[in-house]
């Protein structure tokens, strides 16, 4: 008896995950067909520039605020850890060494992605599954308008263009509200905290940060993109395929976070 329910648990494990198996292939494949019809739709350059600007606008100059912000509360805190934490056994100079560090290597790359999945990658999905369960993209098809070309390359260019460059925003933000914090508030000096930062400065770690957030527009732009034009069910379904952007982009962007600190910051 204990014998067949064993043999019974097992092989019900082993369905469980043949289909969990099957069913992540098929998504893999399915993203894969999505992104070389995006690729093969790149033409008529002229159309492809303006509605890709609109899109940077809406992506970049409507995503400073809340970078911004959140940046700068990074700084703040990460400043006064570092003080915190090394009172007394850290000299003031590594304070800014600290944070410069941080910031490059992990915060803001890291933050700005997830900022962005959440404001950006969410509103692609809800504003393109809107368009898909409504007809209107079958309705661009039935015009003979490639909806690849008019909808999806200009977001993917967009925000894989503008999220290097709200992470350079980012880090400046979090690094300036830093020295702020420490030479207003903690006694640190100006020429302290300068020769701090430039004292374990190192260029890799700027070019591994920008390459972090060029792949984290990819997952985000993707991950929008697809999620939006998968959508059905009417709202119902539109509230699930964001849900999914936001949830799958998060989650993408932390693995690929540690696979590329694992490359650039041994």
């Amino acid at each position: 008896m204990k014998t067949k329910i064993i043999r019974n648990s097992i092989d019900g494990a082993y369905f469980l995950f043949r289909d969990w198996l099957k069913n992540l292939l098929v998504l893999i494949n399915s993203i894969f067909l999505f992104i070389v019809e995006m690729l093969k739709s790149f033409e008529k350059p002229g159309i492809l520039l303006k509605l890709t600007v609109e899109q940077m606008y809406f992506t970049g100059n409507k995503s400073l605020p809340i970078i911004i912000v959140s940046s700068a509360a990074i700084g703040l805190v990460t400043t006064f850890q570092a003080k915190f934490q090394g009172r007394g056994i850290i000299p003031d100079i590594y304070i800014s060494t600290a944070l410069v560090k941080a910031t490059l290597e992990e915060l803001g790359p890291l933050l700005t992605g997830l900022m962005l999945s959440g404001r950006v990658g969410a509103a692609m999905a809800a504003e393109l599954g809107t368009m898909k369960v409504t007809e209107q993209i079958d309705a661009l098809s039935a015009m003979a308008i490639n909806p690849f070309r008019f909808l999806v390359l200009p977001r993917f260019l967009a925000v894989i263009l503008m999220t290097p460059v709200l992470t350079i925003i980012s880090e400046i933000s979090a690094v300036t509200a830093g020295y702020l914090l420490a030479t207003l508030s903690m006694g640190i000096l100006h020429d302290t905290f300068m020769s701090g930062m430039k004292f374990s400065f190192m260029p890799v770690e700027l070019f591994g940060g920008l390459v972090k957030a060029f792949i984290f527009g990819m997952i985000i732009s993707i991950a929008g993109t697809y999620t939006g034009f998968h959508a059905d069910g009417g709202a119902k379904g539109v509230g699930q395929a964001t849900t999914k952007a936001v949830v799958s982009a998060s989650v993408l962007i932390l693995i690929a976070d540690y696979l590329v600190a694992r490359i650039f910051f041994r």
